[in-house]
């Protein structure tokens, strides 16, 4: 039990006698007492000050009396206003490390919570590489992960794989039309290549956009001089209105406006874009040969997916693919139409109106039939739930750009009567910038996955290279330990900001040895294990004082169940991280105010201080873990 809850029990027990009432345990406010004041708890005592009908300063002094005779461990007490800060016996806080030393999964739950969640991250384009984006929601969906799980739930990690739609239909169109041609008459490949499987597709992807642009300038460049014959007429209806429209404007905004939406409507007018829409078509019709090309393609992009994960050092227990809960998502639109649930335009397309519900109307299915992303989430959704039936919620990890899009889809899941829909959550993160500005897929310029990884690994050796203490490694653990220093870095830096702020990426500043880094946090466990290796763990000895370096960072190796718990409940591995870096700091500074621990004379001093160091390493290692970074004996 810790003494906060000691504190908790005991007042709840003599409520009848302090207080001549029964209080509940809100009314109870217990705080880690600020460093800037003597005590190690702060109770605020305002709540009780009506109850004893005494000034908060004179509650305060009467309570911190009655707790030091209640509560043995109570040494002392001091008052600040309203507040009591309670001073705690240094024995105490020396039982606390022994139970910290003793425990094999210090701050992790001792048995199974029962619930069962799924976690969805990654969840990528089978049309590009993964990318500095998809970096930061599969570390973090990996990581909310591994802290669910380390809370004592039971966790099964997933992604949607987006392998249908127009966007896999445009490198697969790119790749027929612009693939060049070997003698033998066959398009290149990656096996011909040798390039990776989802590079070598992305790379279409981005053909297809430089061709998109060069039709739709020439769509634009006919419009503009009022030639409209030989266009489809439902797009020019809808297009010379809005010609009229921007002549009557006089502010140059409007126009630019105007001109954005006729350049939509130019690029659906252009042929390469009409032949995508067609293979769409032909793909959701099971046409052998567009199907075909559609499992050849991404089968190279899965090849290349797996290779990075690996690398990555992720991995999932199972994978949805879009391609098949497509078809489930149709099935319940159909069945929501006949409930009156979605309702039919003359065009065909099928919506639901949510404007009741303070949203607009939403598209569900495409008046040519086809499936829009919603139709598929309500489908995928579904069949999550029915293949894990005792699932306490799902966990979706994705950007924040898809904020309303969760809001709808979870709204029309209610609609349809699931009402495990309540059990969704979008754990919504903010994007990743980099100094240049905002990176755009379909233009080629997003920093890829892979190469980002190999970029901080290489910076990592360089560094790491410079300041020696690696003679005595083999080739190998080298190696591993430059792996080891760049991705931790990467992983660190990504997942130290709180989800929901977008981020600026700085690759240079991610494996600093100084600052709120990884390597910052792998260089102090590093050290500890010199340490370790030099002294051993000797028995703690009973004391009955501490210096206040030893007893600020127990105190704050008793904080990391509380830590764990709350970023649990947050999705937030920023908490983790957080506290990781304040611990480090509080060990260093505790690690140069004190004379040398290999040297100390005072054996029950050195104990002390080798189990404190072997406490905060295990510390650091779990937590690291929980952020899926490893962390070196040697550095």
């Amino acid at each position: 039990m810790s003494i906060e809850q000691k504190i908790e029990n005991t007042i709840l027990a003599k409520a009848n006698e302090w207080f001549g009432t029964e209080i509940t345990a809100s009314q109870i406010q217990l705080q880690k007492t600020r460093k800037d004041f003597k005590g190690d708890v702060t109770l605020v005592t305002f709540p009780f000050a009506k109850l004893l009908k005494k000034s908060p300063a004179d509650t305060a002094q009467e309570l911190g009396t009655l707790l030091q005779t209640a509560i043995e461990e109570v040494s002392g007490f001091n008052v600040v206003q309203g507040f009591l800060n309670i001073e705690i016996h240094a024995a105490y806080w020396v039982e606390q490390l022994m139970q910290i030393v003793s425990s094999e999964s210090f701050g992790k739950a001792q048995k199974p919570s029962g619930k069962t969640f799924m976690v969805e991250y990654s969840s990528p384009n089978t049309n590009k590489p993964l990318h500095l984006g998809h970096l930061r929601n599969i570390f973090l969906g990996d990581s909310v992960a591994k802290i669910l799980q380390a809370v004592g739930n039971k966790v099964i990690r997933t992604q949607i794989i987006n392998d249908r739609g127009i966007h896999i239909c445009k490198s697969m169109l790119a790749w027929q039309r612009f693939a060049p041609l070997d003698e033998n008459g066959q398009r290149e490949t990656p096996q011909s290549t040798g390039m990776k499987g989802d590079k070598f597709v992305g790379k279409y992807y981005v053909e297809f956009d430089k061709a998109l642009k060069v039709e739709t300038s020439a769509v634009m460049e006919a419009w503009n001089a009022g030639d409209f014959e030989g266009f489809d007429a439902s797009i020019v209806e809808r297009v010379k209105p809005m010609f009229a429209a921007m002549a009557e404007k006089e502010e140059d905004k409007a126009k630019a406006g105007i001109n954005d939406k006729i350049v939509e409507q130019a690029k659906n007018a252009t042929d390469i874009m009409r032949e995508a829409k067609q293979m769409l078509q032909l793909w959701e019709g099971r046409d052998p040969q567009v199907y075909l090309l559609w499992t050849t393609m991404n089968g190279w992009v899965y090849e290349g997916f797996n290779a990075t994960y690996e690398k990555m050092g992720v991995s999932f227990d199972k994978l949805y693919y879009e391609s098949d809960t497509f078809v489930l998502g149709k099935d319940v639109v159909q069945e929501g139409l006949q409930k009156g649930v979605f309702f039919r335009k003359d065009d065909g397309s099928v919506w639901i109106d949510l404007t009741e519900d303070g949203l607009d109307e939403k598209l569900v299915l495409r008046s040519d039939g086809t499936a829009v992303y919603m139709t598929q989430d309500i489908g995928t959704a579904i069949e999550r739930f029915r293949d894990y039936p005792d699932l306490s919620g799902i966990i979706y990890t994705v950007g924040n750009e898809q904020d309303y899009h969760f809001k709808v889809l979870f709204l029309i899941l209610q609609k349809l009567g699931y009402s495990w829909a309540e059990a969704c959550y979008h754990l919504s993160y903010g994007m990743v910038d980099l100094p240049t500005g905002k990176m755009k897929s379909r233009e080629g310029t997003v920093v890829d996955a892979d190469d980002l990884m190999e970029e901080v690994i290489e910076a990592a050796t360089e560094s790491t290279q410079e300041r020696g203490h690696i003679e005595n490694m083999s080739e190998t653990e080298r190696q591993n330990l430059f792996r080891t220093i760049g991705l931790g870095g990467l992983k660190y830096y990504l997942l130290k900001v709180d989800p929901k702020k977008r981020m600026l990426f700085n690759p240079a500043e991610s494996i600093d040895l100084q600052g709120n880094t990884g390597p910052f946090i792998q260089y102090a466990y590093a050290r500890i294990q010199s340490l370790l290796s030099k002294t051993g763990k000797p028995a703690i000895q009973s004391l009955n004082t501490l210096e206040a370096s030893e007893l600020n960072l127990i105190k704050d190796l008793s904080e990391f169940p509380k830590v764990l718990a709350s970023a649990a409940q947050n999705y937030s591995p920023a908490e983790i991280a957080n506290y990781t870096y304040e611990l480090v700091k509080s060990y260093n500074q505790f690690y140069q105010s004190v004379p040398s621990i290999v040297n100390e004379s005072d054996a029950a001093q050195k104990a002390l201080r080798v189990n404190i160091s072997y406490a905060v390493g295990e510390v650091i290692k779990t937590a690291m873990g929980l952020l899926g970074i490893e962390v070196p004996e040697r550095m």
